[in-house]
């Protein structure tokens, strides 16, 4: 039996900096007319639909006019960041470890790797490819906030994804998330997965441990270790 093994993309396996608030930042100006004196926190796993929805309640537009707005931004947000891929092949980042631990999952033949994450797929796979990382991941089958803004959602739309095309069924036995935020823990815990947790990010081991990882590393760079936390026998 295969195991679905469901990436995070920012914080987890790359960081791009400021590159997202400034594509936020233009998009909200040129939709809405005027520049976002407030911009989305960073760090917390948030999707991309519900982010914009706090950028512009944060910058009172008002409410007759946020689906509106929110709609429009949505659609252009991967549009916007494909325009920056030549800054991010410059200033974005691949996280400690991260290449080396996909190569691995990809190699090993009953793991089945791609992503679960809060961006839009158009953004995740810019992001991906300007950095690389995207030949390791079969992003076809991956489950992104343009399918569903409620991020725990997005476990079952990739494991219905995966068994559609490789057969057999993906539950919480065999379906594992990697990540470093709290977004991440909830949505294994809520959407049906196992959870390995990278502090990477801006959340603290301890922090993510009392959400309900069942296991932390600091980071990918024992790639060993990870495939034995993905490889071992949930409890019954």
């Amino acid at each position: 039996m295969k195991t679905l093994v469901l990436f995070d993309v920012d914080r987890t396996l790359l960081y791009t900096g400021d590159i997202d608030r400034r594509v936020y930042r233009e998009t909200f100006t040129d939709i809405v007319g005027r520049p976002p004196t407030a911009l989305p926190a960073r760090g917390t796993g948030t999707t991309m639909p519900l982010a914009v929805l706090e950028l512009l309640r944060a910058n009172h537009v008002p409410d007759r006019d946020v689906q509106a707005f929110a709609g429009r931004i949505v659609a252009e947000l991967p549009v916007r960041l494909a325009e920056y891929r030549d800054l991010l092949v410059a200033d974005g980042v691949v996280l400690a470890g991260a290449e080396a631990a996909l190569a691995a999952v990809h190699q090993t033949e009953h793991l089945v790797a791609t992503v679960v994450t809060g961006n839009l797929q158009g953004s995740a796979e810019t992001k991906l490819s300007a950095l690389g990382l995207i030949k390791y991941l079969d992003t076809t089958i991956g489950g992104y906030a343009s399918d569903n803004p409620h991020r725990p959602a997005l476990v079952r739309i990739a494991q219905d994804r995966a068994s559609a095309k490789h057969g057999g069924q993906y539950r919480r036995s065999n379906t594992v998330i990697v990540g470093d935020s709290l977004e991440d823990v909830r949505t294994g815990i809520e959407g049906g997965a196992r959870v390995i947790a990278v502090a990477s990010g801006t959340t603290t081991a301890h922090q993510l441990r009392a959400a309900g990882a069942q296991h932390v590393l600091p980071d990918l760079t024992c790639a060993t270790s990870l495939l034995q936390l993905i490889n071992q026998t949930p409890p019954v």
